[in-house]
């Protein structure tokens, strides 16, 4: 990506014009924040599971919270040293904090989705009574031993696997039955399983992550952080010297350490959409976050942090400024990368859970597979992406 380096003396990055308006935006931020922290209380967002209205709302304020954390990041010479200092971080936890649920929720939606994807309806005939299995049966999840081994407990009392009748064992199972609330039905059973087993694990990660975000706005912490934001929607606590500077060069300096990040990525590696040289790692037994994945999760972070910056300076290029779309595509094929890593990452735990059936853990292990795959896509759409981004710069 081409870099501007503005001349300070040009009329549109004059430091007064551009000071004010990054006032105006942190100001702005604050007031959505205080808004969405009214919607969320008023739509009952303490309560489990909550409506539209309230999943809405805590989106809002993790959005808020994040842009004004992420302008005082960028901007921070321009900014009261010690009151940014304090604010920053915990605006950060406060976004984190509440994203987790979510997260977890979301997680477990995408690793249910790939189990009905990488598991097409079996059609397995019906066999006459009295009949041994088939060998067809000791394939993915459908095999009689599996069903007599119990996922994450002891080993199993003999029962019957899933869709298969008492007094049936040893016989070829039937398609398991649709479940209404997560849809497994025409899953083999070993994906059944795995998506058994990840519901229990995600769910119960959720709950607590809910049970923690209740806790964190109930604090003394979190209406330290309220009470601070809103002295930020009537009053941005600048420096004496701050219309002085050109807030343009932070925001320039910001784009280049996204650029550097950015050039220190194995690009080229990622030039085709599923590349199993970056695989190496993935059945490594270390269960540390994958190796290669924190550049990508810190480029995202710095065009995260880019892309705050051209919106809090976007008034001084006028009111209308488009949105720079390659960068929003640049930004959404990273989410896909963290989203995709993370996924992976939950169905290599489940994977270590002790005692699960083997067909159990072959189906985690090929859903994992397909997520570091996603992982691959989604780094090769990044690439395409900054390609046209650099392209169009110069």
């Amino acid at each position: 990506m081409a870099q501007r380096h503005l001349d300070p003396t040009d009329p549109t990055a004059a430091g007064p014009v551009a000071v004010d308006a990054l006032a105006g935006y942190l100001r702005a931020q604050a007031t959505e924040f205080l808004r969405a922290l009214r919607l969320h209380r008023e739509t009952g967002g303490g309560a489990a599971g909550g409506g539209e209205e309230s999943v809405a709302a805590a989106r809002a304020l993790r959005r808020a919270a994040r842009r004004i954390s992420g302008t005082l990041h960028t901007f921070r010479p321009l900014l009261d040293e010690t009151w940014a200092e304090e604010l920053r971080p915990e605006l950060a936890w406060l976004s984190g904090t509440l994203a987790r649920e979510h997260a977890y929720q979301a997680r477990l939606e995408r690793l249910l989705r790939a189990l009905h994807r990488l598991s097409p309806p079996t059609d397995v005939p019906e066999p006459t009574p009295g009949s041994r299995a088939s060998p067809g049966a000791e394939r993915l999840g459908g095999t009689p031993r599996a069903a007599r081994v119990g996922d994450g407990g002891a080993p199993a009392r003999v029962r019957p696997s899933v869709g298969e009748a008492p007094g049936t064992a040893g016989t070829v199972p039937h398609p398991p039955a649709p479940t209404p609330d997560r849809g497994n039905g025409n899953l083999t059973v070993g994906a059944a399983k795995a998506g058994a087993l990840l519901d229990r694990r995600l769910t119960l990660a959720r709950a607590r992550a809910h049970s923690t975000a209740l806790q964190a706005l109930g604090s003394s912490r979190f209406h330290a952080v309220a009470d601070k934001v809103a002295v930020l929607a009537g009053d941005v606590p600048l420096t004496p010297t701050a219309h002085t500077m050109v807030p343009r060069t932070l925001a320039t300096d910001a784009e280049e350490r996204l650029a550097d990040a950015v050039a220190a990525l194995p690009l080229v590696t990622a030039g085709s959409p599923y590349n199993a040289a970056a695989l190496v790692h993935g059945l490594s037994p270390d269960p540390s976050p994958h190796p290669q994945d924190a550049p990508w999760h810190q480029v995202r972070l710095l065009l995260r942090l880019h892309r705050y910056a051209q919106e809090a300076l976007r008034p001084v290029d006028g009111e209308g400024a488009p949105v720079d779309v390659r960068l929003l595509t640049a930004g959404r094929a990273l989410d896909r990368h963290r989203d995709a890593s993370e996924a992976a990452a939950a169905a290599a735990a489940a994977a270590r859970t002790p005692r699960i059936a083997p067909a159990t853990a072959y189906a985690l292990g090929v859903l994992h597979a397909d997520q570091r795959h996603e992982v691959e896509a989604a780094r090769f759409a990044f690439q395409q992406a900054w390609q046209t981004q650099a392209i169009g710069a110069n």
